[in-house]
C-alpha cells in the first residue's frame, strides 16, 4: 500500500495539468522545476509530492 496523497496536492496537480499540459513531461525532475516556476509553494515536501502526482498523471495519460 502506498502513501496517500493529500486533498491539496491532488487539487493544484489536477489545476496545473489542466493549464499547462503541454509543457508537462514525463521526468519528475523537469516537472519539479516546472512546479517551482508555477507556484509559490514554499515546502520543497510539498513541492515533490506535488510533482510525483502531475508525473503520475502524465504518465498515465501517454497509454
Amino acid at each position: 500500500m502506498g502513501r496517500v496523497k493529500t486533498q491539496l496536492a491532488k487539487r493544484v496537480s489536477r489545476q496545473l495539468v489542466k493549464q499547462h499540459r503541454s509543457e508537462f513531461k514525463d521526468n519528475f525532475n523537469d516537472n519539479k522545476a516546472l512546479i517551482s516556476q508555477f507556484t509559490n509553494v514554499k515546502s520543497k515536501k510539498i513541492r515533490n509530492v506535488i510533482a510525483g502526482y502531475v508525473t503520475r498523471i502524465v504518465n498515465s495519460k501517454q497509454d
